[in-house]
């Protein structure tokens, strides 16, 4: 595992694909998670964007919700991006109130914190932990972070604009979130910071 971990990607909604290719990129070997024995494969596991409270629904219907949840509080390492993020979240603002969450991370978050699909945006971040340029990070009905616990690493925020503050991207532990989606973009310095966080793990 030390030189190449398997990282899972949830893959019952979502933008799964990207993912796979981007762990891969970084040296891992990826998989598509959609039930629970290959969850129990994986080292780590990527949760995508999507639409969170069909990806929650989904969870429940193939048996996974409860076993990932098992995982996650065992202390295995995951990365959530925008709808990944919401599902991570100790509470979710916004959301359906059959909604299901996995409490992997001590945060609130706001679905649709940005606004509707032709309000997504771009935006130069700077990003704790990851050197060299800011990191493009591309918003589509993203969520941000409203608060964050004692525990949890703030590690970007909004730069600028009506949004300008707003947490947008968290680590705690071994588990890390972001709002954005760095799969689209090519670069590979969020998934590599996470595969390094499944090596050390």
């Amino acid at each position: 595992m030390a030189n190449q971990p398997t990282i899972g990607v949830l893959a019952l909604q979502g933008d799964a694909r990207e993912h796979l290719a981007a762990v891969e990129s970084c040296g891992a070997r990826g998989i598509g998670v959609r039930r629970a024995s290959e969850l129990e494969s994986v080292d780590g596991l990527v949760i995508p964007g999507g639409e969170s409270t069909t990806m929650s629904r989904l969870l429940t219907v193939f048996d996974l919700l409860e076993p990932l949840r098992a995982r996650l509080k065992a202390g295995m390492p995951a990365y959530g991006s925008c709808a990944g993020m919401i599902l991570l979240a100790s509470e979710i603002l916004d959301t359906r109130p059959d909604a299901e969450h996995l409490n992997g991370l001590d945060i609130t978050v706001r679905r649709n914190a940005f606004g509707r699909q032709v309000d997504s945006f771009e935006a130069d971040l700077d990003f704790a932990g990851i050197d060299g340029d800011p990191v493009r990070a591309v918003f589509i009905r993203a969520p941000w972070v409203e608060h964050a616990g004692a525990g949890v690493d703030v590690l970007a925020r909004v730069p600028e604009g009506p949004a300008a503050g707003h947490i947008v991207a968290v680590r705690q532990g071994d588990v890390l979130a972001t709002s954005f989606h760095p799969e689209v973009t090519g670069d590979r310095r969020v998934h590599r910071l996470f595969v390094d966080m499944v090596r050390g793990n």
